[in-house]
């Protein structure tokens, strides 16, 4: 018995010397392939080692295009310029070729001029901030205006009186004309969020108060577009 233990025992111890040698060759294998590419790479040119991975001639892993690597091409600087001469870069121009001379928004597109409406022909009532019927024409035009304009308007409406009666008082009514042009336009589609009112009294006359013809041009309200 004890002779047939040990002619058992013997493959074993066989086995495992074997297993190891296997190990210790095939390290050597793997190491000098590493090596022999690390070699080749020193020439300059990249390329794969027996893992698929592509390095550079200094060792370090990269994408590259010689390893079958699809690299992301970046977008080009942008070339800017401002070709329709409008103050807005051809890069965030939304408008291009606007007429020469328009006035125009951040986004380079047109925007309605600055207007002003006299009521010298069909002044507002005394004490009234009520519009008449030709100042709400004067008014759809302006709202058809800024509905066919490509850009954003935002306007501010300035109303003014002529210097008859009180300063305060008339710097109250030339507020509440300003606010009836608003509330007017509001109704017609322009949105009441684009436009601020405000009111400049009798203090900026644009003729002479001491005139019946002066007094009506200074009875007016501007709209200031930007």
């Amino acid at each position: 018995m004890p002779s047939e233990s040990k002619k058992l025992l013997k493959p074993v111890g066989v086995l495992v010397p074997l297993s190891l040698a296997v190990g210790m060759v095939l390290a050597p294998q793997a190491m000098a392939a590493e090596k022999r590419w690390v070699d080749s790479a020193k020439g300059g040119t990249a390329v794969t080692n027996s893992y698929g991975e592509c390095w550079d001639s200094a060792g370090a892993k990269q994408m590259r295009p010689e390893c079958g690597d699809v690299i992301p091409m970046e977008a080009p600087p942008p070339v800017d310029g401002d070709d329709d001469g409008d103050g807005v870069p051809n890069s965030r121009d939304k408008c291009p070729n606007t007429r020469p001379g328009a006035k125009v928004d951040s986004n380079g597109c047109e925007i309605i001029d600055s207007i002003t409406i006299n009521l010298d022909v069909d002044e507002f009532d005394f004490d009234s901030a009520k519009l008449k019927p030709e100042m709400e024409s004067a008014l759809d035009d302006v709202a058809a205006r800024i509905a066919a304009s490509k850009g954003a308007e935002s306007l501010n409406i300035v109303g003014h009186t002529d210097s008859t009666g009180p300063e305060d008082y008339n710097q109250g009514l030339s507020e509440r004309r300003a606010q009836a042009v608003a509330d007017y336009l509001a109704g017609q589609g322009v949105d009441p969020a684009r436009m601020t009112t405000s009111g400049m009294g009798e203090s900026s006359p644009i003729a002479d108060n001491g005139t019946r013809e002066g007094r009506a041009q200074n009875r007016r309200v501007e709209i200031q577009s930007r």
